[in-house]
């Protein structure tokens, strides 16, 4: 049996929880090393010792994405660890409090930039300094149409998809593919922490899903195991939609 990622070093960042630690176990069970990165310890060293306890090969380190020298600190760290990097998902983001365009604070906008975007640009360029030739970055629907709920928040993710793009058509020619997925309601901490400001939350989206329920993390891993993968050899500059025909 051939594995996804089988001899793969695999970057995780999010990794702590929800989908984030969801592709760390499945990557590791689909034969990569990963390094594993979030800013809360406690949940990095259990999620590594599942991984290890099932007999995968992990490692983890503390990151901040809204601090760039430590994401690329991170970044290097994994070729430290294993000697080289060949995938990388970055997942890691924050959320902040709903509410329309013009009651977004400074504060909010400027830490949804940091964390969202430019935490997400700074790891994939020094990923691909490293030598990564796959990168998948999280972003949302909520980037793919006007998000009046989430302005910034879905602002910061179609800015994600941008570069995702523009990603995949500058470093292509290098052989590197550079894709994003697009979660839709999926049973999240984060969906959790905006179903409190909005009661009633995911049962609107799971109306609005064809398939009538919420994702686990564990399939939207799925999808961003399959184009970090060589299955996907021929897939760069997508962003790919795992929403449950909720866009469709």
């Amino acid at each position: 049996m051939t594995f996804l990622l089988e001899n793969k070093v695999a970057f995780v960042s999010g990794a702590g929880r929800g989908i984030g630690a969801a592709a760390a176990r499945l990557f590791a069970r689909e034969g990569a090393r990963v390094l594993l990165t979030a800013r809360t310890e406690e949940q990095l060293e259990a999620v590594t010792s599942q991984i290890r306890s099932a007999g995968g090969t992990a490692e983890y380190v503390l990151c901040d994405l809204a601090d760039p020298s430590s994401v690329r600190a991170a970044v290097s760290r994994a070729v430290s660890l294993f000697g080289r990097l060949d995938v990388a998902f970055n997942n890691g983001a924050t959320i902040t409090p709903p509410g329309p365009v013009g009651e977004v604070s400074l504060g909010d906008f400027d830490r949804l930039y940091e964390v969202n975007l430019r935490g997400v640009w700074v790891a994939m360029v020094a990923q691909i300094e490293a030598g990564a030739t796959a990168i998948v970055n999280n972003s949302s629907v909520g980037s793919l149409a006007g998000n009046p709920q989430l302005p910034a928040y879905g602002a910061m993710k179609r800015a994600v998809n941008s570069l995702t793009e523009s990603a995949a058509i500058t470093y292509g020619p290098q052989g590197i593919r550079v894709n994003a997925i697009a979660p839709g309601n999926t049973r999240t901490e984060m969906i959790s922490t905006w179903e409190a400001s909005s009661p009633g939350l995911v049962e609107r989206l799971v109306a609005l899903t064809p398939l009538g329920r919420q994702a686990a993390p564990e399939e939207i891993a799925e999808a961003a195991a399959w184009l970090l993968s060589e299955r996907a050899s021929f897939v760069t500059g997508v962003v790919l939609r795992v929403d449950g025909g909720a866009r469709a």
